[in-house]
């Protein structure tokens, strides 16, 4: 899914705030007139990386995803899954007792298979609730779990271009 262009839009009205809509397919980032041009860019850097995830990330159907990976790999379904703006140092969380799963949306743009991943992770813990042999066991029925891993630590690691920044490589603690 390609980024949309972006409208910027300043007013001497506005004093403080800093907002952004998609608006016909295009980003409106409205601001007060007298931000720097280094101000400027940083708001429209964060308002438009924020907008596109969440435009990629409508774009797929976790609870459809997770019911399926939940079938083949024997795993329960969750409750409830879906994509967070407010994971900043994990891929994804799971609150067992009731079922939810939350998925950080700075994946969006990942490869299917390691989404796939950690939502196997995180569908393993409603079994295993810490990171047991007994989770290990259940997380490890998804064939590309060493690959999947290894993706997560580089770009935690900063060694995948803009993908993720550089987040804790730690998917849950449990």
């Amino acid at each position: 899914m390609d980024d949309l262009p972006v409208r910027i839009i300043t007013s001497a009205r506005r004093k403080k705030t800093v907002s952004a809509r998609i608006v016909d397919e295009v980003i409106e980032i409205r601001m007060p007139e007298g931000l720097s041009k280094a101000e400027q860019q940083r708001h429209v850097r964060d308002l438009t990386r924020k907008l596109n995830r969440k435009r990629t990330a409508n774009a797929v159907d976790l609870t459809k995803r997770a019911a399926q990976l939940a079938k083949k790999y024997s795993l329960p379904e969750p409750e409830s899954i879906t994509w967070s703006a407010r994971q900043q140092k994990r891929w994804g969380s799971c609150t067992p007792s009731t079922s939810t799963i939350r998925i950080s949306d700075r994946m969006t743009s990942f490869p299917e298979w390691v989404i796939d991943y950690v939502i196997v992770h995180e569908l393993a813990h409603l079994v295993e609730a810490n990171h047991s042999p007994a989770f290990t066991e259940l997380e490890r029925r998804f064939p590309h779990c060493d690959k999947a891993e290894g993706f997560l630590i580089a770009v935690a690691l900063g060694h995948a271009g803009s993908l993720g920044g550089k987040p804790d490589p730690c998917i849950d603690e449990g």
